[in-house]
């Protein structure tokens, strides 16, 4: 199998490591504070989120899995672990709460962020993690390209 690092920019993996650790520590800042705050918290974050959606059965699972999404998803993409599907799961989290502010009438400031953040993830899914990664290790230890 050809060697794909050779087409690559010589920086490349090191723009994948900036992004990566850059946004997974500024996605735990955000989740590990609502997972920390516990059960009343996801309760009311998931019942708010997912009400706008109809959904009403079950808020305490909606609101720790976007807390735990941002917070644990956030510590597996800066760490490079399990990337692609954490970037999804990001994603989700992103787009839920992009949902949730327009729905709620909340205005482009409100909306801006967690939908930029819907494009990063997804283009970090696409990508992949770098060479600088947890991921690009293991694959390299147990002999498969990443």
């Amino acid at each position: 199998m050809p060697d794909s690092s050779l087409h690559r920019p010589p920086l490349h993996d090191v723009g994948l490591l900036v992004l990566r650790v850059g946004v997974g520590l500024l996605m735990m800042g955000h989740g590990v504070p609502k997972l920390m705050k516990g059960p009343a918290m996801w309760e009311g974050l998931g019942g708010a989120a997912m009400g706008h959606l109809g959904i009403t059965f079950t808020p305490t699972l909606w609101g720790f899995l976007a807390a735990s999404g941002e917070g644990l998803g956030g510590l597996l993409l800066a760490l490079g672990l399990a990337t692609r599907p954490a970037s999804v799961w990001l994603a989700s989290t992103m787009a839920m709460a992009f949902l949730h502010h327009y729905l709620s009438g909340d205005g482009w400031s409100a909306t801006n962020q967690p939908a930029k953040l819907v494009f990063v993830f997804v283009a970090i899914a696409l990508t992949g993690p770098g060479r600088f990664a947890l991921d690009a290790w293991v694959a390299r230890r147990w002999g498969r390209d990443e």
